[in-house]
């Protein structure tokens, strides 16, 4: 008989799934609508560019959901589909900075005070998102510099959208890292599901 924890012994599949509550997996959900929005407006739909982004996109949240769901019965598997979440989103981040880099554009600093208002703000949907870079769009930079009236709307929309994208893909990353150390060191500690039916196994036979 396996145990589900509450006659005091260690359950031999723990909860698990709860994916939906996690901060990680909240932020690369709205990575991925806020991707998915950009790529439409910005990015041709012929140009392989396009579908690369949103499948990046989408890949770190299913890889955090998947993760989830596979850690009753395996904590490795729950590591790796964690790491693969993560890489995923870094791909992504490169694919945005590629975005601002080949049209000229301006990578926000990271002391620019625009990402740590987006942040603070703690938006919860794409409408949010973009209502927030309609308001950030024109606002001085870090260095003081009004946008030059020269730059079409079209472009300085653009900049603002893709580092928006890529502060959020920022906080998601950060997130992702704590929750691997956690994992890793809870791999480390109490093992996966074969070391919790060595242990039930060998509780079964020393109170026979």
């Amino acid at each position: 008989m396996v145990s589900d924890g509450r006659d005091g012994r260690e359950p031999l599949i723990p909860k698990h799934g709860g994916y939906r509550k996690l901060k990680s997996f909240q932020i690369a959900q709205l990575v991925y609508d806020v991707t998915v929005r950009f790529c439409n407006r910005y990015i041709g739909k012929r140009d392989r560019t396009h579908d690369q982004m949103v499948q990046a996109a989408r890949s770190g949240v299913q890889n955090i959901a998947e993760g989830s769901q596979a850690s009753g019965t395996s904590k490795r598997t729950e590591l790796k589909l964690t790491n693969v979440a993560r890489a995923s989103l870094e791909e992504l981040r490169l694919d945005y900075e590629d975005f601002l880099r080949q049209r000229g554009l301006k990578l926000w600093a990271r002391e620019d005070p625009r990402r740590t208002d987006l942040v603070a703000r703690r938006c919860t949907s794409a409408d949010e998102v973009a209502l927030w870079v309609r308001e950030a769009h024109g606002r001085h930079g870090q260095d003081g510099q009004p946008i030059p009236s020269t730059a079409s709307t079209s472009s300085t929309y653009a900049e603002s959208a893709a580092n928006a994208a890529l502060i959020l893909i920022g906080v998601a990353v950060s997130l992702l890292d704590r929750q691997l150390a956690a994992q890793a060191k809870a791999f480390e500690e109490d093992g996966g599901f074969s070391e919790r039916l060595y242990r039930a196994r060998r509780g079964r036979t020393r109170s026979r």
